[in-house]
């Protein structure tokens, strides 16, 4: 004898399959979510500018400590570069990233705040020939420390124009991708390689510093810290204590958070894009 279902009580396969979508797209989501940055939630870059002792003699010893590479970007004229070599040097050999910052840092001298641009090397009086020469000096110098001929690149001052024109696109096969100093947050789908987002510090506490890292695995996204002195030496700081309190919380969080050099997550981002 068959059983015979109440008609209100039958419910098709593709009714079940309506009932179960909800469900079945939050968990794809989340699963999504959690391999989005080599299988971790989101990706930071420690990003340091200038060439200065502290990085030397503070960053980089704790980077170390912790199992962390930076990326620094260098400009040949910084004291803390050229009376240092030997130094960057062997930082490279430990794995961190030497960036270039050109060889003397030119930025645009009218910009508001810009009195301390050395006439000499204020981007309006520059060429974009002029411009790129000197980016490609400079990556001769940094190949001559570490070896290699890929690395990132950041905008002076987040600077794009020499004289009244662009230079990006007439650096685009010299680096894997070139930080700008918006603050930006991003998916890896929403970044263009040749403009990548940054928070540039200073002052900001420890807690403000983690508060930035715990949006960016809530985003999913990439952040670029962008460092200047740590600890001194620069009129855009943190404190070390701040800076060390971010670290050890990165570390607490390595399962979740991916940290590398800002060359190494470019290459990532790019091998994506080209799938």
């Amino acid at each position: 004898m068959k059983t015979k279902i109440p008609l209100n009580l039958a419910i098709t396969s593709a009714e079940i399959i309506l009932l179960l979508f909800p469900l079945i797209s939050s968990l794809s989501i989340t699963m999504a979510q959690e391999k989005l940055w080599q299988n971790k939630k989101c990706a930071v870059s420690l990003t340091y500018d200038d060439a200065l002792n502290v990085h030397l003699d503070n960053v980089i010893p704790l980077l170390d400590s912790l199992g962390f590479k930076g990326t620094f970007y260098l400009a040949g004229y910084f004291p803390g570069f050229h009376e240092r070599i030997n130094d960057w040097k062997n930082a490279a050999a430990k794995g961190h990233e030497l960036g270039n910052h050109t060889l003397f840092h030119p930025c645009e001298g009218k910009a508001p705040g810009r009195e301390w641009v050395n006439p000499e090397y204020d981007l309006n009086k520059y060429s974009v020939e002029r411009m790129t020469d000197e980016i490609k000096m400079m990556n001769i110098l940094l190949n001559s420390l570490d070896g290699k001929t890929r690395r990132t690149f950041a905008y002076p001052c987040g600077d794009k124009l020499a004289g009244n024109s662009s230079y990006v696109e007439m650096i685009k096969d010299q680096f894997t991708g070139a930080r700008s100093v918006q603050k930006q947050m991003q998916r890896k789908e929403e970044i263009n390689l040749f403009d990548i987002g940054s928070y540039m510090i200073n002052g900001e506490s420890g807690s403000e510093l983690i508060g930035l890292v715990k949006e960016a695995a809530a985003k999913n996204a990439l952040l670029v810290f962008l460092f200047h002195g740590v600890g001194g030496e620069h009129s855009l700081n943190v404190s070390f204590e701040a800076h060390h309190e971010l670290l050890n919380f990165l570390k607490e969080n390595e399962e979740e958070i991916w940290v590398a050099p800002l060359n190494e997550i470019s290459e990532y981002v790019k091998n994506i894009k080209d799938k």
